[in-house]
């Protein structure tokens, strides 16, 4: 299986590269997909969600009125739940929400995402490039000549580069990461991805069984 390679201009190269069966072209797994996004956006959450309840308020203890003989219910003190500016019965506590997943069961998501996106012609694959400085209007200039700049982009480096990164910064919809840092969400919440040509080698030996 191959696909076109082209340059920083937009241009097709009139070279190609061959991708990895095993990893751009497997039968999808919905399910862990599904698994792998959810395991991302729990370990995102902070989880430092806090109500106070009863014996948590400072407050007077005493009792509001008698038990009996007013007419009205029976209340406890100015801390109940149901009065206003009261506790509140089993509010949220600071939970910790991540859960772990198998390796296998990741890298089986990236695949089937990866395939998805191959099979839709959203993978542009790109010679290896640099920036001299970082610069915002280079990384445009990019995403235009590929005519993506109105859509979601991830560009897939083989390593951190600095200069790269920086110049994408300030871009809502664009993210740049290395081709070990590549995850299931960020694939599959790309209209787009760019991967410069040494970036296909290291995502093919991580992914590969």
């Amino acid at each position: 299986m191959e696909i076109e390679v082209y340059n920083v201009s937009g241009e097709k190269t009139g070279k190609k590269i061959s991708l990895d069966d095993s990893v751009f072209n497997i039968e999808p797994n919905d399910h862990v997909i599904y698994l792998d996004v959810k395991q991302h956006l729990a370990n995102k959450r902070q989880g430092t969600h806090k109500a106070k309840e009863r014996s948590e308020l400072s407050g007077s203890t005493r009792k509001l009125r008698k038990q009996k003989g007013s007419g009205m219910a029976r209340i406890g003190d100015i801390n109940s739940p149901v009065l206003r500016g009261g506790a509140r019965v089993f509010g949220p506590r600071p939970k910790d929400y991540n859960f772990k997943l198998n390796k296998k069961t990741k890298k089986l998501a990236r695949k089937s995402a990866l395939t998805y996106k191959f099979k839709d012609n959203t993978i542009f694959v790109v010679e290896d490039f640099n920036f001299e400085a970082p610069k915002t209007k280079n990384y445009i200039d990019l995403l235009n000549n590929f005519k993506v700049s109105d859509k979601k982009t991830l560009l897939v480096l083989s390593d951190s580069n600095k200069n790269v990164y920086l110049s994408s910064r300030n871009l809502k919809q664009a993210k740049v990461v290395s081709a070990s840092d590549i995850n299931t969400y960020d694939i599959l919440n790309a209209q787009n991805i760019l991967m410069v040509e040494s970036s296909l080698k290291k995502i093919e030996d991580v992914l590969k069984d």
